[in-house]
């Protein structure tokens, strides 16, 4: 266990920059007796999960592991908060801090874990955990935390009513390079040189070592990788994935119980992030019917696995549009973390007649907006905005559903300089001009 002090006694690393999740994160500390930050390797967790924590135990460290697998009790011991880094390693932790609460009469504060996969031994858990431990998903960094985005427009502001107009011209040259450096905390100070080789390298430490250890193949998850990376953004079915990772050939096809296997597995590892269909109002069975749309949880990592570099994404425009998408779905869901609400969510509409809205965005209490996503701001014209506004019509115009006004309609940009209210209320908001 090491006790280091930083700043305001935590662990702070001198360079850490601030997260979304930072204010979320502190406000569960105050309201749980342990917060579990869970979300894909090198996002960030550790170094986020050391701002607010006072001493550490890392289950990466050997003489540590072996602790936590003689009793698991002995990890948890320390200032508080104390943080357990990766204590999925060791899954009979979970069921311990639970105790540990308990024996401390459930004071707030007392523990932090971190998990970058979900334990591949579930059986060693036996209690949830409700009411001890609550669990805050982190992401790579949006592009208002990494500075690319001015964040002038609020996501939290926009449910309130509140927009003023801001400027940042962004280019399609800045998107192609966004998209391939990805939100990776660690190439934050280098040049695009360096910085476009982590993504590949984060994909061969998935194959490499995340995978055997998840006793899968490391080929068809591969193969998978490039299936899902060719349908980006879309909602295939596990048939067109199948043969996608077959490349054409039948005879190499994996059968559907081992498309879902692995497709679990990328999300046990939080790789994979999926966006459901909405339709108000909640028992509406579309919602159990419309297929997922699945993301990639930064852009970068389906750029590495197709072999894409800013220059080539620059004349294959239709690709660069889908990885935009990606990395809107996950400055999105950045943004939505840091707001309260336990049942808040992102989803995408499609109706039978072909009416489509990219994101809708709901809140635990109703509230909801709609979001189109486009690469250019020269997308946006009256057309695009009639489909926005039938869609509303649509859904709020029955007066039996009685379903609320969405609290707003918008155009997220790739390219374009200004934020702005269109004559019929539809904002056009550029992504660099985006945030929390």
């Amino acid at each position: 266990m090491n006790d280091l002090s930083g700043r305001d006694g935590t662990l702070t690393r001198p360079d850490y920059r601030s997260r979304v999740v930072d204010s979320r994160l502190s406000k569960l500390l105050k309201a749980f007796g342990a917060v579990e930050i869970v979300g894909p390797k090198w996002c960030g967790k550790t170094w986020t999960a050391l701002s607010r924590s006072r001493s550490v135990d890392r289950l990466d460290d050997v003489a540590v592991f072996a602790a936590a697998q003689t009793d698991p009790a002995l990890v948890l011991m320390g200032e508080e908060p104390h943080l357990v880094d990766e204590w999925q390693d060791v899954p009979q932790i979970w069921d311990a801090a639970r105790r540990h609460i308990d024996d401390n009469a459930n004071r707030k504060g007392q523990l932090i874990l971190t998990g970058s996969a979900i334990p591949k031994d579930r059986d060693a858990i036996h209690h949830s955990g409700t009411g001890r431990i609550a669990r805050l998903r982190m992401w790579p960094m949006s592009l208002a935390e990494s500075g690319e985005s001015t964040g002038a427009v609020s996501l939290s502001d926009l449910f309130e009513g509140k927009f003023e107009p801001a400027e940042c011209n962004t280019s399609i040259e800045d998107i192609a390079r966004w998209c391939c450096r990805g939100g990776w905390p660690a190439n934050l100070e280098l040049d695009d040189e360096f910085a476009l080789e982590i993504p590949g390298e984060y994909i061969a430490s998935v194959l490499d070592i995340s995978v055997p250890k998840m006793k899968k193949n490391p080929e068809t998850a591969r193969a998978l990788m490039r299936a899902l990376a060719v349908n980006i953004s879309q909602a295939p079915k596990y048939a067109t994935l199948a043969a996608d990772m077959a490349y054409g050939d039948e005879r190499r096809e994996p059968d559907t119980q081992t498309v879902k296997s692995y497709l679990e597995m990328f999300k046990d590892l939080y790789l994979l992030t999926d966006l459901e269909g909405w339709e108000p109002p909640l028992r509406a069975k579309s919602r159990v019917r419309t297929k997922p749309k699945r993301y990639f949880v930064d852009p970068s990592l389906p750029a590495a696995v197709l072999g894409a570099a800013p220059n080539t994404l620059m004349r294959d425009t239709q690709t660069l549009g889908d990885l935009f998408e990606t990395l809107c779905i996950r400055d999105l869901n950045v943004y939505l973390s840091a707001m309260p609400g336990a049942g808040n969510r992102i989803a995408y509409y499609r109706d039978d007649k072909g009416l489509e809205v990219d994101v809708i965005i709901e809140l635990s209490d109703g509230r909801w907006g709609a979001i189109e996503i486009k690469l250019s701001d020269l997308k946006v014209n009256d057309d695009n905005a009639d489909k926005l506004k039938s869609f509303r019509n649509k859904i709020c115009g029955n007066p039996m559903a009685q379903v609320r006004d969405p609290e707003f309609m918008m155009f997220l940009t790739g390219r374009g300089g200004k934020a702005y209210r269109r004559n019929d209320g539809i904002l056009v908001v550029p992504i660099a001009t985006f945030g929390a």
